[in-house]
């Protein structure tokens, strides 16, 4: 028998000064049985850094042509790729062709270093490319703040983040690897 998902319900009030936005947004999340809670948060952390009445999440990690995260206009146009975790430059050049903009939030920082070795280079010719890295700890303290039902606060200023689900804050300060470039 094939396992299930797990549904997460999630009430996230969000308090973007840097962005000028302010909105409470009600979610489902289901998290992919090969998926752990770190991951999943972190998908949760990429909807409040890039949160939009038109963001969603995609259909999940087994499916290739989709990334963790997007927004699209009207038109279905995709306006922003986001994914999670270490992508294969590959889908990463591809994504590119279909989005104006493009996002990774990786975590695993043994491991983001040998994949930052190997794509560097090849990942520097993407011009609308951000890379944006999360500590061993912080991503040790999204896991444990997972909950199948949680009600959380985030306040985001000067590129940190305050996410608080009442009983604890962390304090989130994501690292830009890589930038787009200007003009684009």
């Amino acid at each position: 028998m094939a396992l299930k998902a797990t549904i997460h319900r999630v009430e996230l009030s969000i308090s973007d000064i840097d962005r000028n936005y302010y909105a409470d947004h009600t979610l489902t999340i289901a998290r992919h049985p090969s998926e752990n809670d770190g991951r999943m948060m972190v998908r949760l952390l990429g909807f409040a850094l890039h949160a939009d009445d038109a963001l969603l999440f995609g259909r999940g990690i087994s499916t290739d042509d989709e990334p963790d995260l997007w927004h699209k206009d009207d038109t279905g146009r995709i306006l922003h790729w986001i994914d999670v975790g270490l992508p294969d430059e590959r889908r990463l050049r591809r994504a590119a062709g279909r989005a104006r903009d493009l996002t990774v939030i990786a975590y695993g920082m043994r491991s983001f270093e040998v994949w930052w070795q190997k794509h560097a280079t090849d990942l520097a010719r993407l011009s609308r490319l951000r890379i944006m890295t999360l500590t061993d700890a912080t991503f040790a303290d999204l896991e444990h703040m997972a909950d199948r039902a949680m009600k959380l606060t985030c306040t985001i200023q000067e590129g940190q983040v305050y996410l608080s689900n009442g009983a604890n804050t962390l304090v989130i300060d994501p690292r830009t690897v890589q930038a787009p470039a200007t003009g684009n």
